[in-house]
Protein backbone atom coordinates (compact mmCIF):
# COMPACT_ATOMS: atom_id res chain seq x y z
CA UNK A 1 0.00 0.00 0.00
CA UNK A 2 2.72 2.48 1.00
CA UNK A 3 4.49 1.23 -2.31
CA UNK A 4 1.72 2.08 -4.65
CA UNK A 5 1.31 5.19 -2.51
CA UNK A 6 5.03 6.77 -2.59
CA UNK A 7 5.72 5.33 -5.92
CA UNK A 8 8.78 3.58 -5.38
CA UNK A 9 11.15 3.45 -2.58
CA UNK A 10 11.14 -0.12 -1.89
CA UNK A 11 14.07 -0.39 1.23
CA UNK A 12 12.00 2.92 3.12
CA UNK A 13 8.61 1.39 2.54
CA UNK A 14 9.83 -1.69 4.06
CA UNK A 15 11.37 0.43 6.99
CA UNK A 16 8.04 2.59 7.62
CA UNK A 17 6.30 -0.98 7.81
CA UNK A 18 8.95 -2.44 10.25
CA UNK A 19 8.68 0.78 12.25
CA UNK A 20 4.62 0.48 12.52
CA UNK A 21 5.02 -3.51 13.30
CA UNK A 22 7.56 -2.34 16.41
CA UNK A 23 5.35 0.61 17.51
CA UNK A 24 2.54 -1.67 17.58
CA UNK A 25 3.98 -4.01 19.78
CA UNK A 26 5.12 -1.35 22.42
CA UNK A 27 1.84 0.56 22.24
CA UNK A 28 -0.78 -2.18 22.04
CA UNK A 29 -0.06 -4.35 24.92
CA UNK A 30 0.08 -1.09 27.17
CA UNK A 31 -2.88 0.56 25.47
CA UNK A 32 -5.57 -1.56 23.98
CA UNK A 33 -5.94 -2.72 20.43
CA UNK A 34 -7.32 -0.33 18.69
CA UNK A 35 -10.68 -0.34 16.50
CA UNK A 36 -9.30 -0.51 13.14
CA UNK A 37 -5.64 -2.25 13.62
CA UNK A 38 -4.44 -2.36 10.05
CA UNK A 39 -5.86 1.28 9.70
CA UNK A 40 -3.85 2.15 12.47
CA UNK A 41 -0.21 0.44 11.10
CA UNK A 42 -0.96 1.81 7.51
CA UNK A 43 -1.30 5.37 9.71
CA UNK A 44 1.81 4.97 11.58
CA UNK A 45 3.83 3.31 8.52
CA UNK A 46 2.60 6.59 6.79
CA UNK A 47 3.58 8.95 9.00
CA UNK A 48 7.17 7.19 9.17
CA UNK A 49 7.01 7.60 5.60
CA UNK A 50 6.22 11.05 5.30
CA UNK A 51 8.95 11.82 7.76
CA UNK A 52 11.86 10.52 5.83
CA UNK A 53 10.37 12.78 2.54
CA UNK A 54 10.16 15.70 5.21
CA UNK A 55 13.85 15.60 6.56
CA UNK A 56 14.60 17.05 3.13
CA UNK A 57 14.61 20.41 3.56
CA UNK A 58 13.26 21.36 -0.02
CA UNK A 59 10.43 18.96 0.35
CA UNK A 60 9.40 19.69 3.93
CA UNK A 61 6.71 22.75 3.26
CA UNK A 62 4.81 21.13 1.02
CA UNK A 63 4.78 17.52 3.21
CA UNK A 64 3.61 19.56 5.62
CA UNK A 65 0.52 20.90 3.29
CA UNK A 66 -0.52 17.88 2.27
CA UNK A 67 -0.20 15.31 4.78
CA UNK A 68 -2.19 16.34 7.89
CA UNK A 69 -2.20 14.81 11.55
CA UNK A 70 -4.94 12.60 11.44
CA UNK A 71 -5.56 9.81 14.14
CA UNK A 72 -5.07 6.26 13.20
CA UNK A 73 -8.63 5.17 12.92
CA UNK A 74 -9.31 7.51 10.55
CA UNK A 75 -7.12 6.31 7.93
CA UNK A 76 -8.77 4.16 5.12
CA UNK A 77 -8.32 0.56 4.74
CA UNK A 78 -7.10 0.00 0.96
CA UNK A 79 -9.79 -2.54 -1.02
CA UNK A 80 -7.55 -3.55 -2.60
CA UNK A 81 -5.17 -6.59 -2.06
CA UNK A 82 -1.99 -5.48 -3.20
CA UNK A 83 0.13 -8.88 -1.73
CA UNK A 84 0.13 -10.94 -5.29
CA UNK A 85 1.40 -7.24 -7.10
CA UNK A 86 4.18 -7.37 -4.84
CA UNK A 87 4.82 -10.74 -5.11
CA UNK A 88 5.52 -9.54 -8.89
CA UNK A 89 7.47 -6.94 -8.29
CA UNK A 90 10.30 -8.78 -6.11
CA UNK A 91 10.28 -11.21 -8.84
CA UNK A 92 11.44 -8.59 -11.08
CA UNK A 93 13.26 -9.18 -14.41
CA UNK A 94 16.46 -7.31 -13.62
CA UNK A 95 17.04 -9.93 -10.58
CA UNK A 96 18.34 -13.17 -10.77
CA UNK A 97 16.17 -15.74 -10.04
CA UNK A 98 17.67 -17.31 -6.55
CA UNK A 99 17.44 -13.58 -5.85
CA UNK A 100 14.13 -13.02 -7.05
CA UNK A 101 12.72 -15.68 -4.59
CA UNK A 102 15.40 -14.77 -1.56
CA UNK A 103 13.78 -11.06 -1.78
CA UNK A 104 10.15 -12.34 -2.15
CA UNK A 105 10.27 -14.78 0.87
CA UNK A 106 11.20 -12.10 2.86
CA UNK A 107 9.38 -8.67 1.40
CA UNK A 108 6.14 -10.70 1.09
CA UNK A 109 6.68 -14.50 2.99
CA UNK A 110 7.94 -13.03 5.97
CA UNK A 111 10.72 -15.51 6.39
CA UNK A 112 13.64 -14.93 8.10
CA UNK A 113 16.86 -14.75 6.19
CA UNK A 114 17.71 -17.84 8.30
CA UNK A 115 14.29 -19.90 7.56
CA UNK A 116 15.29 -18.48 3.79
CA UNK A 117 18.46 -19.77 4.00
CA UNK A 118 17.39 -23.25 5.43
CA UNK A 119 14.32 -23.33 2.55
CA UNK A 120 17.35 -22.91 -0.34
CA UNK A 121 19.72 -24.97 1.42
CA UNK A 122 22.50 -22.17 1.27
CA UNK A 123 24.22 -20.26 4.00
CA UNK A 124 22.59 -17.22 5.22
CA UNK A 125 25.20 -14.93 4.81
CA UNK A 126 24.56 -15.45 1.08
CA UNK A 127 20.55 -14.80 1.19
CA UNK A 128 21.85 -11.54 3.36
CA UNK A 129 23.68 -10.39 0.40
CA UNK A 130 21.14 -11.58 -2.27
CA UNK A 131 18.55 -9.34 -0.72
CA UNK A 132 19.91 -6.70 0.05
CA UNK A 133 21.58 -6.67 -4.01
CA UNK A 134 17.79 -7.32 -5.08
CA UNK A 135 16.51 -4.18 -3.22
CA UNK A 136 19.24 -1.57 -5.31
CA UNK A 137 19.01 -3.28 -8.68
CA UNK A 138 14.95 -2.73 -8.08
CA UNK A 139 15.57 0.48 -7.04
CA UNK A 140 17.88 1.27 -9.77
CA UNK A 141 15.58 -0.01 -12.19
CA UNK A 142 13.05 2.65 -11.54
CA UNK A 143 9.69 -0.26 -11.37
CA UNK A 144 6.84 0.82 -11.11
CA UNK A 145 4.17 -0.56 -8.40
CA UNK A 146 1.35 -2.46 -10.55
CA UNK A 147 0.62 -5.62 -12.10
CA UNK A 148 3.82 -5.76 -15.10
CA UNK A 149 2.21 -6.26 -18.14
CA UNK A 150 0.95 -9.85 -20.45
CA UNK A 151 4.26 -9.79 -21.70
CA UNK A 152 6.38 -9.88 -18.74
CA UNK A 153 4.21 -11.67 -16.73
CA UNK A 154 4.73 -15.43 -18.47
CA UNK A 155 8.94 -14.33 -17.26
CA UNK A 156 7.91 -13.58 -13.61
CA UNK A 157 5.39 -16.87 -13.03
CA UNK A 158 8.27 -19.53 -12.75
CA UNK A 159 10.30 -17.40 -9.73
CA UNK A 160 6.51 -16.72 -8.26
CA UNK A 161 5.81 -20.10 -8.30
CA UNK A 162 9.18 -21.46 -6.36
CA UNK A 163 8.29 -18.87 -3.72
CA UNK A 164 5.13 -19.44 -2.91
CA UNK A 165 6.38 -23.02 -3.15
CA UNK A 166 8.94 -22.85 -0.51
CA UNK A 167 6.71 -20.51 1.47
CA UNK A 168 3.53 -23.26 1.84
CA UNK A 169 6.69 -25.75 2.97
CA UNK A 170 8.07 -23.33 5.81
CA UNK A 171 4.16 -23.40 6.73
CA UNK A 172 3.53 -26.47 6.69
CA UNK A 173 6.60 -28.07 8.13
CA UNK A 174 8.79 -25.35 10.08
CA UNK A 175 12.00 -25.66 9.42
CA UNK A 176 12.25 -24.70 12.98
CA UNK A 177 10.96 -24.00 16.98
CA UNK A 178 8.58 -25.46 19.06
CA UNK A 179 5.06 -26.19 16.01
CA UNK A 180 5.43 -28.79 13.52
CA UNK A 181 3.78 -25.83 11.26
CA UNK A 182 2.82 -22.17 10.68
CA UNK A 183 -0.79 -22.07 9.53
CA UNK A 184 -0.54 -18.52 8.40
CA UNK A 185 2.29 -19.24 6.14
CA UNK A 186 0.61 -22.10 4.52
CA UNK A 187 -2.92 -20.64 4.31
CA UNK A 188 -1.78 -17.38 2.82
CA UNK A 189 0.39 -19.32 -0.19
CA UNK A 190 -2.54 -21.24 -0.69
CA UNK A 191 -4.46 -17.97 -0.86
CA UNK A 192 -1.89 -16.18 -3.32
CA UNK A 193 -1.73 -19.33 -5.78
CA UNK A 194 -5.42 -19.73 -5.85
CA UNK A 195 -5.31 -15.87 -7.05
CA UNK A 196 -2.37 -16.86 -9.44
CA UNK A 197 -4.79 -19.20 -11.04
CA UNK A 198 -7.35 -16.88 -11.39
CA UNK A 199 -5.03 -14.49 -13.62
CA UNK A 200 -4.05 -17.71 -15.62
CA UNK A 201 -6.28 -20.10 -15.36
CA UNK A 202 -4.30 -21.88 -18.54
CA UNK A 203 -1.23 -22.50 -16.58
CA UNK A 204 -0.36 -25.93 -15.74
CA UNK A 205 1.93 -25.46 -13.18
CA UNK A 206 -0.10 -22.65 -11.41
CA UNK A 207 -2.94 -25.34 -11.08
CA UNK A 208 -0.26 -28.15 -10.41
CA UNK A 209 1.30 -25.81 -7.77
CA UNK A 210 -2.74 -25.26 -5.88
CA UNK A 211 -3.13 -28.83 -6.27
CA UNK A 212 0.01 -29.77 -4.84
CA UNK A 213 -0.89 -27.53 -1.70
CA UNK A 214 -4.50 -28.45 -1.18
CA UNK A 215 -3.49 -32.52 -1.20
CA UNK A 216 -0.99 -31.78 1.43
CA UNK A 217 -2.59 -29.55 3.31
CA UNK A 218 -5.70 -31.69 3.65
CA UNK A 219 -3.71 -33.96 5.95
CA UNK A 220 -2.24 -31.33 8.42
CA UNK A 221 -4.82 -31.57 11.06
CA UNK A 222 -3.82 -35.13 11.88
CA UNK A 223 -0.18 -34.68 11.71
CA UNK A 224 0.08 -34.00 15.31
CA UNK A 225 -1.37 -35.96 18.45
CA UNK A 226 -3.14 -34.04 21.24
CA UNK A 227 0.05 -32.98 22.61
CA UNK A 228 1.51 -31.43 19.20
CA UNK A 229 4.06 -34.62 18.77
CA UNK A 230 4.36 -35.43 15.33
CA UNK A 231 2.54 -38.18 13.55
CA UNK A 232 3.92 -39.69 10.69
CA UNK A 233 2.21 -40.12 7.58
CA UNK A 234 1.53 -44.13 7.40
CA UNK A 235 0.41 -43.74 11.61
CA UNK A 236 -1.90 -40.76 10.41
CA UNK A 237 -5.78 -41.17 11.01
CA UNK A 238 -7.00 -40.53 7.32
CA UNK A 239 -10.61 -39.92 8.76
CA UNK A 240 -9.12 -36.64 10.09
CA UNK A 241 -7.67 -35.41 6.68
CA UNK A 242 -9.49 -32.46 4.62
CA UNK A 243 -11.83 -34.60 2.50
CA UNK A 244 -12.86 -31.23 0.74
CA UNK A 245 -9.30 -30.38 -0.15
CA UNK A 246 -8.54 -33.77 -1.63
CA UNK A 247 -11.51 -33.68 -3.83
CA UNK A 248 -10.61 -30.10 -4.91
CA UNK A 249 -7.20 -30.87 -5.32
CA UNK A 250 -7.19 -34.06 -7.32
CA UNK A 251 -10.14 -32.69 -9.69
CA UNK A 252 -7.97 -29.78 -10.32
CA UNK A 253 -4.92 -32.20 -10.90
CA UNK A 254 -6.50 -34.96 -12.84
CA UNK A 255 -7.99 -32.71 -15.40
CA UNK A 256 -4.62 -30.14 -15.77
CA UNK A 257 -2.58 -33.27 -16.71
CA UNK A 258 -5.16 -34.06 -19.10
CA UNK A 259 -4.31 -30.62 -20.96
CA UNK A 260 -1.16 -29.25 -20.32
CA UNK A 261 2.44 -30.11 -20.17
CA UNK A 262 3.60 -31.74 -17.88
CA UNK A 263 5.55 -29.73 -14.83
CA UNK A 264 7.44 -30.22 -11.71
CA UNK A 265 4.45 -29.35 -9.89
CA UNK A 266 1.83 -31.43 -11.27
CA UNK A 267 3.87 -34.52 -11.17
CA UNK A 268 4.20 -33.72 -7.20
CA UNK A 269 1.03 -33.28 -7.19
CA UNK A 270 -0.12 -36.20 -8.47
CA UNK A 271 1.89 -37.91 -6.10
CA UNK A 272 0.44 -36.54 -3.24
CA UNK A 273 -3.07 -37.26 -4.81
CA UNK A 274 -1.71 -40.97 -5.06
CA UNK A 275 -0.98 -40.65 -0.64
CA UNK A 276 -4.01 -39.07 -0.07
CA UNK A 277 -6.48 -41.38 -2.38
CA UNK A 278 -5.34 -44.45 -0.35
CA UNK A 279 -7.76 -45.91 2.25
CA UNK A 280 -5.19 -46.96 4.07
CA UNK A 281 -1.56 -46.51 4.35
CA UNK A 282 -0.85 -50.62 3.14
CA UNK A 283 -2.97 -49.48 0.13
CA UNK A 284 -0.64 -46.79 -1.05
CA UNK A 285 0.67 -47.62 -4.58
CA UNK A 286 5.02 -47.24 -4.56
CA UNK A 287 5.15 -48.51 -7.75
CA UNK A 288 3.41 -45.37 -8.85
CA UNK A 289 4.42 -43.13 -6.40
CA UNK A 290 8.35 -44.34 -7.14
CA UNK A 291 7.72 -44.05 -11.20
CA UNK A 292 6.36 -39.88 -11.12
CA UNK A 293 9.41 -39.47 -8.76
CA UNK A 294 11.72 -40.87 -11.53
CA UNK A 295 10.13 -38.78 -14.33
CA UNK A 296 10.53 -35.83 -11.54
CA UNK A 297 13.81 -36.54 -10.90
CA UNK A 298 14.54 -36.30 -14.80
CA UNK A 299 12.97 -33.32 -15.49
CA UNK A 300 13.27 -31.34 -12.04
CA UNK A 301 16.23 -33.06 -10.52
CA UNK A 302 17.01 -31.70 -6.78
CA UNK A 303 18.05 -32.57 -3.28
CA UNK A 304 14.65 -33.33 -2.02
CA UNK A 305 13.23 -34.98 -5.03
CA UNK A 306 16.58 -36.99 -5.09
CA UNK A 307 15.67 -37.99 -1.18
CA UNK A 308 11.97 -38.63 -2.17
CA UNK A 309 12.99 -40.42 -4.76
CA UNK A 310 14.62 -42.71 -2.28
CA UNK A 311 12.10 -43.49 0.16
CA UNK A 312 9.75 -44.54 -2.96
CA UNK A 313 12.36 -47.22 -4.15
CA UNK A 314 12.48 -48.24 -0.75
CA UNK A 315 9.33 -48.80 0.17
CA UNK A 316 8.72 -50.59 -3.81
CA UNK A 317 11.94 -52.16 -4.00
CA UNK A 318 12.66 -52.80 -0.41
CA UNK A 319 15.17 -51.31 1.95
CA UNK A 320 18.29 -52.37 0.41
CA UNK A 321 17.89 -51.23 -2.90
CA UNK A 322 16.76 -48.04 -0.67
CA UNK A 323 20.03 -47.66 1.31
CA UNK A 324 22.19 -48.20 -1.82
CA UNK A 325 20.49 -45.18 -3.57
CA UNK A 326 21.12 -43.15 -0.23
CA UNK A 327 25.08 -43.90 0.08
CA UNK A 328 24.90 -42.63 -3.79
CA UNK A 329 23.31 -39.63 -2.89
CA UNK A 330 24.60 -38.08 0.09
CA UNK A 331 27.75 -37.22 -1.62
CA UNK A 332 25.78 -34.19 -2.63
CA UNK A 333 27.14 -30.82 -0.94
CA UNK A 334 23.61 -29.74 -0.30
CA UNK A 335 22.62 -32.68 1.70
CA UNK A 336 25.70 -33.01 3.91
CA UNK A 337 24.78 -32.72 7.61
CA UNK A 338 20.97 -32.48 6.80
CA UNK A 339 18.90 -34.16 9.36
CA UNK A 340 16.46 -35.67 6.77
CA UNK A 341 19.15 -37.96 5.07
CA UNK A 342 20.14 -39.08 8.74
CA UNK A 343 16.15 -40.12 9.20
CA UNK A 344 15.90 -42.03 6.30
CA UNK A 345 19.10 -43.77 6.84
CA UNK A 346 17.66 -44.64 10.30
CA UNK A 347 13.39 -45.32 8.68
CA UNK A 348 15.59 -47.95 6.31
CA UNK A 349 17.61 -49.44 8.35
CA UNK A 350 14.60 -50.22 10.74
CA UNK A 351 13.09 -51.97 7.75
CA UNK A 352 15.73 -54.40 7.46
CA UNK A 353 15.78 -54.92 10.62
CA UNK A 354 19.55 -53.62 11.97
CA UNK A 355 17.56 -51.58 14.83
CA UNK A 356 20.69 -50.83 16.99
CA UNK A 357 22.29 -49.10 13.63
CA UNK A 358 18.42 -47.62 12.95
CA UNK A 359 18.54 -46.08 16.79
CA UNK A 360 21.94 -44.13 16.29
CA UNK A 361 20.68 -42.80 13.39
CA UNK A 362 17.47 -41.71 14.72
CA UNK A 363 19.64 -39.75 17.57
CA UNK A 364 21.65 -38.32 14.68
CA UNK A 365 19.40 -36.85 12.81
CA UNK A 366 17.53 -35.29 16.45
CA UNK A 367 20.79 -33.09 16.67
CA UNK A 368 20.36 -31.90 13.22
CA UNK A 369 16.84 -30.56 12.90
CA UNK A 370 15.96 -27.36 14.66
CA UNK A 371 12.23 -28.38 14.78
CA UNK A 372 11.50 -29.47 18.54
CA UNK A 373 8.52 -31.61 17.30
CA UNK A 374 10.83 -33.68 14.66
CA UNK A 375 13.47 -33.71 17.65
CA UNK A 376 10.87 -35.07 19.86
CA UNK A 377 9.58 -37.69 17.39
CA UNK A 378 13.01 -38.58 16.48
CA UNK A 379 14.39 -39.09 20.26
CA UNK A 380 11.54 -41.48 20.64
CA UNK A 381 12.09 -43.36 17.51
CA UNK A 382 15.42 -44.21 18.94
CA UNK A 383 14.55 -44.90 22.47
CA UNK A 384 11.83 -47.25 21.00
CA UNK A 385 14.72 -49.24 18.77
CA UNK A 386 16.77 -49.54 21.73
CA UNK A 387 14.52 -51.38 23.97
Amino acid sequence: MLLRRFGGGFDTCEDAVQEALLAAATQWPAEGVPANPKGWLITVAHRRQTELWRSESARKRREETVFGQLPPEQEPVPGQDDTLTLLLLCCHPSLTPVSQVALTLRAVGGLTTAEIARGLLVPEATVGQRISRAKQRIRASGAVFRLPPEAELADRVSAVLHVLYLIFNEGYTASSGSSLFRVELSAEAIRLARQLRERLPEDGEVAGLLALMLLTDARRAARTDADGGLVPLAAQDRSRWNAEAITEGVELITTTLARAPVGPYQLQAAIAAVHDEAATAADTDWREIRALYELLHTIAPGPMVTLNRIVAVAMADGAEAGLRRLSEAEGDPALAGHHRVAAIRAHLLDMSGDRETAAVQYRLAAKRTLSLPEQRYLEQRAVELSE
